[in-house]
Order: structure tokens, then sequence, then C-alpha cells
């Protein structure tokens, strides 16, 4: 067994993890960031995801080092040649021209810059090859860091953890490399769990949630009803996931997957609809027809919204309002071959859709079960498999957006340059619900849920007409901000989805602090929030908040010689925190609050 030693062990080099280790390193804090595959950055990278985020993302809805990266990717799509152009609504340079966010980009172009800016002198640390795009373009989030105090450790799964007498402290963390099969002990005086899972918490026997609170847990306007309270929580209600691939369109050409082996039974699967071929789990209430179509479950009066697909090299018409239509190929677009010059051969740049479409969310199994650490494989390979399917379904038999009498798109090609890999899949699964853990301070719907805040009268509150959602509950020991819609995904227990509004809120430290285990951080997704709540809390731009606030607690606390809940237990320790990450901007409010 190989071991190791550091100040601050990070489990996940995810979209979080990556931030965690970015404030060590300004703090001068040796790290060692475990990651299963062999990119950093999580969500924004090795999952392919174009980042969902707030209105205000340009100004004050997100930390200094978040917006400086996003301007980093736009800079470094113009010094590779793109022609920069505004694209309306965003008002800012969005290298994909995707309409999901206001910087969609190439997966391959944010891993560039955080493995730049986090690895140029630690090579040596470095176990394995990182096959990345060559740059001269570089990020320096905040200063130069000290790359020489962090040890990246690639293809890393953990698999159990050594726990003091007591069972209070995280002594180390074990791991096996998924390429040897051999084991990695990596002893730390901190462990963040920044893992997509909460691996940590389930391998450390940390107090930690599962699913779906019963209503009377936190007595939640959205909380589930229709289980026996005495249960508290449904293990098996977990957001669907995604396995994301990218495409690019090649008119006349045949580049049709073959038939999956249970294609059958996705193009016909239409959930919970009376009379359909079902599988469990169903759907309540009932999906809008087969799974497969351009027609999906919408929050407007009709319960239905249809979105088309107009493919490169053809141009969306105008919706109702005069705008462009919003349809599915420009929907999570990160390259828009219109701004690039014409290849070598003088055939036009290619345009690459990112495919991640409530019609591909698995939830036929769920990831995670009670008792068990890291993932279901078999979940994962079905997420997989339901990917393929819709895949040839939209080459082969997907209502087309023109007169063409034949179904499908068959220059439909799956592409793999932008997403590091070889078959055109996102190298690892788009995880949204980990297990989340039981911390000093939970965040509720009642916290955070626009309408639960106004039925209580917190709409009397001078600010709350500031924005369109109200304000959240103003957290005394805020260690970050975010914004998002409550977004739960369907469900594995046959929850169809949720989508309402949410206040701008703050991510308060306590929710960052286990309960009884002192030397955990949760320095990503699985924070203390509730199922319903995670559907806000699990964006891009609050994750890296809630590392980047995580690492900086680590820090701090080594340098002190403080406990995390030391530290917000006592207010005097929280300002000072508060006062660290201000100056590293983190912002702990908003504007009108």
């Amino acid at each position: 067994m190989r071991e190791l030693s550091t100040t601050v062990l990070i489990v996940g080099g995810t979209t979080g993890g990556v931030a965690a280790a970015i404030s060590c390193l300004r703090l001068g804090v040796a790290c060692v960031i475990a990651e299963q595959t062999d990119w950093l950055g999580g969500q924004l990278t090795s999952q392919g995801v174009p980042p969902d985020e707030n209105a205000w993302i340009e100004t004050v809805g997100g930390t200094a080092t978040y917006q400086s990266l996003r301007s980093a990717v736009r800079a470094r799509a113009m010094a590779r040649g793109a022609r920069a152009r505004v694209v309306e609504p965003f008002g800012a340079f969005n290298p994909g021209g995707g309409w999901v966010s206001r910087c969609c980009a190439e997966p391959a172009d944010f891993a560039a810059l955080l493995h730049g800016a986090l690895l140029r002198s630690a090579a040596p640390g470095v176990n394995g090859p990182m096959p990345m795009v060559p740059t001269d373009q570089t990020w320096v989030p905040g200063g130069e860091l000290d790359a020489s105090l962090l040890r990246a450790e690639f293809f890393l799964s953990p698999m159990g953890a050594v726990l003091s007498a007591d069972g209070a402290r995280i002594e180390a963390v074990e791991f096996r490399d998924r390429r040897t099969g051999d084991r990695v002990l990596i002893r730390a005086k901190f462990v963040l769990d920044a893992s997509d899972c909460g691996d940590v918490l389930a391998l450390a026997g940390v107090e930690h949630a599962l699913g779906a609170e019963h209503q009377s847990v936190y007595n939640e306007l959205h909380g589930r009803t229709d289980f026996d309270a005495s249960r508290k929580i449904d293990p098996m209600d977990q957001q669907a996931c995604s396995w994301c691939f990218a495409l690019e369109h090649r008119p006349g050409e045949n580049h049709v997957v073959p038939v999956p082996d249970d294609y059958a039974f996705w193009r016909a699967y239409s959930p919970g609809v009376a009379g359909a071929q079902t599988r469990e789990p169903t759907m309540e209430p009932p999906w809008t027809g087969p799974l497969f179509s351009w027609t999906v479950p919408s929050h407007n009066p009709e319960g239905r919204r249809t979105f088309r697909m107009v493919p490169w090299p053809d141009t969306p018409g105008l919706g109702p309002n005069g705008t462009e239509e919003l349809e599915m190929w420009r929907y999570r677009r990160i390259v828009d071959g219109s701004i690039w010059p014409a290849r070598a051969d003088g055939t036009p740049s290619p345009d690459v859709s990112l495919i991640n479409m409530v019609q591909m969310d698995y939830w036929i199994k769920p990831l995670l079960r009670p008792r068990m650490h890291g993932v279901d494989d078999s979940a994962l390979a079905g997420a997989r498999r339901q990917s393929l399917a819709f895949l040839h379904w939209m080459q082969t038999e997907a209502p087309r957006h023109d007169t063409r009498p034949t179904p499908g798109y068959p220059g439909l090609r799956l592409r793999g340059e932008e997403l590091g890999t070889q078959d055109g899949f996102a190298k690892s699964p788009y995880i949204r619900e980990p297990r989340r853990l039981i911390a000093r301070t939970i965040v509720t719907e009642a916290h955070v849920g626009t309408d639960q805040r106004r039925a209580a009268g917190a709409d009397r509150d001078a600010a709350w007409s500031a924005t369109p959602y109200g304000t959240a509950h103003p957290f005394a020991d805020s260690v970050g901000i975010g914004h998002y819609a409550i977004d739960l995904h369907p469900s594995c227990a046959g929850r169809n989805n949720v989508y309402v509004p949410c206040a701008p809120f703050r991510v308060p430290l306590g929710s960052l602090i286990p309960v009884r285990v002192w030397n955990l951080i949760a320095a990503g997704k699985c924070l203390g929030v509730t199922h319903v709540t995670n559907g806000a809390y699990r964006m891009h731009h609050v994750e890296w908040n809630v590392g980047e606030s995580a690492g900086a607690l680590a820090a701090m606390c080594d340098a002190s010689g403080a406990e995390p809940s030391q530290v917000h237990e006592d207010p005097m320790r929280t300002e000072d925190l508060q006062r660290l990450l201000a100056s590293l901007g983190v912002r702990l409010s908003w504007p009108w609050e």
C-alpha cells in the first residue's frame, strides 16, 4: 500500500474540490486532491455540463475567482482564434452560444485553465498522464498559486476511512487506483468531502441523509406527503442522473449508432401514462406521452412544452415574442461554428452541441443505496445505455424541423474532442444529488423558497421586492451566496419534476460542518441541505463557492489551531473567517440585503 500525508485532503477533484484547493494554495496550506478521472473540474469538465447560473452572475452573483474563470474561458476562446461577438440576451461573449448559460464553452477549455492554474509547478506530484489542450492562455485565480503545495492524485476511488478511537476524527482515507487496483492511504489533518456522492460521509459513518424527507421532518412546502411519516425519508427518491455526450451534425452522412439492446423499451416508454408500456418506477404526475419526444412536461398552464431541434447548418426561426426560437441544438451548444475560422481544407468549423436533456434522465434505479458506499454500477451502465438509446432515436426516429419525408438525423455524430474522450461521452455521469450531511445547520425550503417564505409573511420585509424571487433567510454566519430555482429532476421514486422559485440565498457556515466529526468539512454538493433545497444549491457557482469557503476554513483552522465547529460556535471566530473570505473575493450577502 502506498501512503501519503498532507494537511488537507480533498476527496473529489470536482467543481467544489478545485475551488477548495485554490483557497488552500492561496493561503499557503498543503493539500492533496484525490480524483476518480484524469480531469479536474467535475460539472464544468469531466461531466460535460455547461454552467447553470443566476441572473447576476456577471456582477454580484458569484465569487471573484469563479467570475474570473468565466472571463478566462472567454479569453482563451479568443486566443485560440474565435471571433468574439456578443450574443443577446446575455450581453456578453458566449463562446458556445448556448442559451442555457451566459458562458457555454468547451469542457476542455475549462479543464485546461483549471489544470494550468493548479498544476503548472506540481507535475512531480501528479500520478499519471493528464491529456490537455495546449494553450498560452493562463488563468491566475486571485494571485499566483504556490502549486508546489499541491499533489494531484488521479484515477483514485475512495474505499474506506480510518477513524480515531472515539470515531470523532477521520485520520485517513483509503483509495483504490482504478487502473492498477493498488491501494493508496492518504492521512490528513482535515478532510474535505468534495465528491459528487458524499463518499466520505458513507465511508466514515458520518451522519447524513439519502433521499427525500417527509414533509413533517422540516415542514417544507414541497416535501413529500405520500408515504408514512414515521419513515421520515424515502431513500429511493433521488434525482435522476444523466450521462452527457457531445454531437456535431454532418448532413448527408450516416453516423447512426447500432441499435442499443434495450432500445425497444426506451422508444415505447411513456412514464405513468395509462395503458402505456411501464417499468418501475412509473411517474406521478404522468409524463406528456412517450419519453423520447420533443414534447416534455412544463410548469406552464398547458403542463407541456415542445422544443424542436434545428441542428447546424440550419438556423432556428423566431419565437412568439420575436426572439430566436429556443430549440434543443442551441440549448447547450458548446462550439458555435460561426465564430471560428474554416478548417485547413476549407470546410466550415463544426457546431458542437452538448446533449443533456430530460429525455435522458435516468431514474430506473437509484445510484446510491443505504449502508453502501460508492454507486450502483448497474445504474451507471443503465444511464449510459439510455443516453445511447436517445441518440439512436434522434438519428433515426426524431421528428425533423424541415420538410424531409424521413424522420431522424443520421448525420448526428458523436464527438469527443471537447470532452477529452474517444467515444463522445463525458468522462463521468452528471450526478445531481449526493448523500447530504446532517450538518449543524440544515438549509430548508422555509429558508429559501419564495412561495413558502411569502406564505410565512417574509414578503413584508423591506427588501422583498428587490428581486422577482423575494429574499431568503439572512444567515449571520454566511460564507457565500447563490441563486437558482428549486429544480428537482424526476426521481427514482416516480416523482415527476419540481421547478419552483427560490430567493437569492446565503450559504451558512453551519451547513458545512458535521454535528460530531470535528475535522470533516463539506466542500461541494454534500453540504447540509434537504432533498428540496439541493435543487438550488447543487449548481456550479454554488458548489464552487462552497468549496472555496471550505478550503479557506480548513486553512484558517490549521493556522489558528481551532476546530471547524469552534469557528462556528464562536461569533468572533466566524467574523474572522468572514473577513478572510471577503479578502479572497467571496461575497457573503446580496447588495439589497
